[in-house]
């Protein structure tokens, strides 16, 4: 599940999956790592996409990350979810089948060289996820409802977890 319908404030209100990094968008970029994925479910307005995915919206649009995993779960069959950010170009294949190896009881979380939890870069059970949300998941923090779960925390490789949430971040990519 691709989480990709944030306003991007710190950019000036760009549309951060469309932002192109070395002639592909952040959304692209994504969609093609998790091209074994038996299903690809996409968070947020309807764009131009390279691949077969299915869109979701979070109830209310702009309610945040926790409404959008709600909405995405929807379209989730699978007994595993992966939950990813659209501006992490780091994230790679190699990024999903670690944490996809390393789910412990409920999930596995990324955690970045300052040890930070990477909600969005990481690994659950789609039962647990289930279960752990609230019945009104709208403006509620993901580290408030994910963070009582048992996951696994899985150390991020170098640039793995870099986001582009302002022009500095975009430069480093650029």
């Amino acid at each position: 599940m691709v989480l990709a319908g944030g306003s991007g404030t710190r950019l000036g209100g760009v549309d951060k999956a469309a932002i192109e990094i070395g002639g592909r968008t952040l959304l692209d970029r994504l969609v093609g790592v998790l091209d074994d994925a038996e299903r690809i479910v996409v968070v947020g307005p309807e764009r131009a996409v390279r691949g077969d995915v299915t869109w979701a919206r979070e109830d209310p649009p702009g309610g945040g990350p926790l409404a959008g995993v709600a909405a995405g779960l929807a379209h989730v069959e699978t007994r595993h979810v992966v939950l990813l950010a659209v501006d992490q170009p780091g994230t790679t294949s190699a990024t999903i089948t670690r944490l996809l190896d390393r789910i412990g009881v409920d999930g596995a979380l990324l955690v970045d060289a300052d040890g930070r939890a990477q909600w969005l870069t990481s690994a659950w059970r789609a039962k647990a996820l289930r279960a752990a949300l609230p019945a009104d998941p709208a403006g509620r923090s993901l580290r408030s409802v994910l963070g009582a779960l048992d996951a696994v925390l899985v150390p991020a490789e170098p640039g793995e977890s870099d986001d582009v949430d302002t022009p500095a971040d975009l430069a480093r990519f650029t």
